[in-house]
C-alpha cells in the first residue's frame, strides 16, 4: 500500500530560524517554536499568524499544547518555562527551572503539559523528571521528582494520553516510564543504540513509539496489565530513513505514524504492515512534525504539520481527503 500526501498550505511569514517542536491542536490552529526565540499561533486555513509572543534571547526547544488547544506550554534554551493562554493571548505562568537559588533546581530541557491539569513536567540534563505545578498561582512549583538512576541527558518526555504515566527518552538511546501515583518507574527499553530525539504515546496509551539518531523508529507495547506488569517491549523496528530521526507523532486513530529527519525527508508508516507508505522530500532537515487530532474523514489518511531547518510550517493531507 501508498498513500499520497499533498501540500495543501505554507505559512505566509516563516521564521527567522529552524522550528524545533510544533502542534496541531484543538482549535484546528498550529503552534510552532523556533531557534529564533519565537512562538507563534497560526491559522490552519490561510497559513497566516493568528497570535505570537515577543522574542526570547534564545532559543525555544520544547512546545506541549493542552488536549482542549487553550494552553501552549514552552520551554526555552536556558530552561524559562511559559504557560500561554492561546485564547485570551495571556502568560498565566513563568519560571526559570535554572534558577540555582532554588534548592535542587535543574533546567528543564523537555517539557509536558499532563492532558489532565494542574501538573507540568520538564527534563533534566541528570536523567531525572521533575513535576511542577501548572497552576497559575504556584507555576513552577516543583511536586516530584521521578529519577531514572541514569545521570544522562532527556532528550523527550510526553505524558501518557490518561495523565498517569510519563516516558522520558535519554541521550545514550535508553527510555524510561514512571507510573505517576507511586512515583516509580516500572518500565525501561534499551532499544536504541544512539540518543531516542523524540516520543509518540498512541491514543489508548498502549503503545509508545520511539525516534532515534541510530536512524530507526521502535515500536513499544507498554500496556499495563490488572497485575501491574509491564507490556513486551519492543514489538516493531520501523527502518527506511537514511540519517537521525529527528520527531515522530502517531495518528489519532493509531493505524499510522509520520517521522521527520535530518535526512530531509518525512515518512509516514503503516504501524500494522510496519512499512513506510509515502515519503516525502523536503527542503531540510524536519525537526518536527504532529498530526491534525480532529479524527480523518472516512476513507482519509488524515492530515499533519512540518516544520524544520527553513523555518516553515507547512500543512500536509493526503490526496483526496477533505478538511
Amino acid at each position: 500500500m501508498s498513500l499520497a500526501f499533498l501540500n495543501a498550505l505554507e505559512c505566509t511569514e516563516p521564521h527567522a530560524d529552524a522550528i524545533w517542536d510544533i502542534a496541531w491542536t484543538a482549535n484546528d490552529t498550529a503552534v510552532s517554536v523556533s531557534a529564533d526565540g519565537t512562538v507563534k499561533q497560526w491559522d490552519s486555513t490561510s497559513g497566516q499568524i493568528s497570535k505570537s509572543r515577543p522574542p526570547h534571547t534564545l532559543a525555544i526547544v520544547s512546545l506541549s499544547v493542552s488536549p482542549d488547544g487553550r494552553h501552549a506550554l514552552y520551554n526555552s534554551l536556558d530552561g524559562t518555562t511559559c504557560l500561554w493562554d492561546l485564547q485570551d493571548d495571556n502568560i498565566l505562568g513563568q519560571h526559570a527551572s535554572y534558577d540555582r537559588a532554588v534548592e535542587g533546581a535543574e533546567p528543564s530541557w523537555s517539557v509536558s503539559l499532563n492532558p489532565k491539569g494542574g501538573t507540568y513536567a520538564g527534563t533534566s540534563g541528570s536523567g531525572n523528571v521533575n513535576i511542577y505545578s501548572a497552576n497559575p498561582d504556584s507555576f513552577g512549583s516543583r511536586q516530584l521528582v521521578l529519577s531514572s538512576g541514569r545521570n544522562k541527558h532527556g532528550m523527550d518526555c510526553k505524558y501518557s494520553p490518561d495523565g498517569s504515566r510519563i516516558a522520558l527518552a535519554t541521550e545514550t538511546g535508553q527510555v524510561f516510564i514512571f507510573e505517576l501515583e507511586s512515583g516509580t518507574l516500572t518500565s525501561t527499553y534499551s532499544t536504541h543504540a544512539m540518543a531516542v530525539r523524540s516520543l509518540s504515546w498512541s491514543a489508548d496509551g498502549q503503545l509508545l513509539l520511539t525516534a532515534s539518531e541510530d536512524k530507526r523508529l521502535i515500536l513499544h507495547d507498554v500496556r499495563s496489565g490488572p497485575s501491574g506488569k509491564p507490556g513486551s517491549g519492543a514489538v516493531a523496528t520501523l527502518t527506511g530513513h537514511s540519517s537521525w530521526v529527528l520527531s515522530t507523532d502517531i495518528s489519532p486513530d493509531g493505524r499510522l505514524a509520520v517521522s521527520g529527519s535530518a535526512d530531509k525527508t518525512i515518512k509516514v508508516w503503516d504501524l500494522a504492515a510496519r512499512t513506510a507508505v509515502s515519503t516525502i522530500q523536503d527542503s531540510g532537515e524536519v525537526w518536527a512534525v504532529a498530526w491534525r487530532p480532529k479524527p480523518s474523514a472516512t476513507g482519509s489518511a488524515g492530515a499533519f504539520v512540518s516544520g524544520g531547518e527553513d523555518g516553515r510550517v507547512r500543512w500536509w493531507r493526503s490526496a483526496g481527503a477533505g478538511s
